[in-house]
């Protein structure tokens, strides 16, 4: 299936978390100077029209990223310069976000040139905006599965890895599919850090992505997970992170972000947990 684009869902809570770990997880990383091979399995678009028709038909981003960009200047912790940075990049001198950044213009706003980015997305359309955005010799974009595609790359020419797995899981496959995947990557790569994006759903379905790994041989599991305050009947009503290997304190600084949105006027009306899925 390839119905699924993201545009609809730019710029909501969970893209909050999401680019929020993933900024967090880069900018630890490249405190060393050695270069990292970064894989983003499921790139969607480089950037979104917050103000195009398919976002605002859901209208998502008002209650999260323009709820961030609103408080920026009450933001305590200073891992958010990062993703305000781009934001401002993209949106000089606004008061409201037009242009919200995909993951892969996360990735490029903080390559070094000692580093290196392959997207992967299998929508045609998609990949071909993305194809035509990432002119850049140190990005490479190829329209392929991801989750196989990222298998073909391990390991790395560069000594370090990263990897976001953040499919739409419009097939209910996918959560297998991430969770079998992932056990394979890590064996190839043991010290690669690998990010994975979940929705927390009504049915329960995420559930069977994390009993597998639970269950797998891969350790040190991170979890980071967002609930709606106010959820909706059905559908999504939170979001959650895994971070395999992530840096050491990586957890405190991610729950010191996210505390800084989470409640009040500005916030994102979400309660944010963090625990280990898997220990060491």
């Amino acid at each position: 299936m390839l119905s699924y684009l993201h545009a609809f869902h730019a710029g909501n809570f969970a893209d909050v978390q999401k680019h929020a770990a993933l900024t967090l997880a880069v900018a630890m990383m490249q405190v060393k100077p050695s270069g990292i091979a970064f894989v983003d399995t499921h790139a969607g678009s480089a950037l979104y029209d917050l103000d195009s028709e398919r976002a605002r038909k859901t209208a998502e981003a008002d209650a999260g990223i323009q709820k961030l960009w609103s408080s920026r200047d009450r933001l305590r912790s200073p891992d958010w310069q990062p993703m305000l940075g781009l934001l401002a990049d993209q949106n000089p001198g606004a008061d409201r976000l037009k242009l919200y950044p995909g993951s892969p213009a996360w990735f490029r706003h903080l390559l070094r040139a000692e580093d290196a980015l392959t997207t992967f997305e299998l929508h045609p359309s998609e990949n071909r905006q993305l194809a035509e955005w990432a002119a850049d010799r140190r990005i490479k974009a190829v329209q392929a599965d991801g989750l196989a595609g990222m298998l073909k790359l391990l390991p790395p020419r560069q000594h370090r890895l990263l990897v976001l797995i953040d499919p739409s899981y419009e097939i209910k496959g996918d959560y297998a599919a991430v969770a079998a995947t992932l056990e394979k990557a890590w064996k190839k790569c043991r010290h690669g850090v690998f990010l994975i994006w979940y929705p927390i759903l009504t049915s329960g379905l995420q559930q069977t992505l994390l009993d597998q790994i639970r269950q797998g041989s891969v350790r040190k599991v991170l979890r980071s997970e967002v609930a709606l305050a106010q959820p909706p009947e059905r559908g999504m009503t939170g979001s959650g992170m895994l971070v395999v290997n992530p840096p050491w304190g990586f957890d405190q600084r991610l729950l010191a972000m996210l505390a800084d949105v989470a409640q009040g006027p500005d916030g994102l009306g979400v309660d944010h947990r963090v625990d280990w899925l898997v220990p060491e």
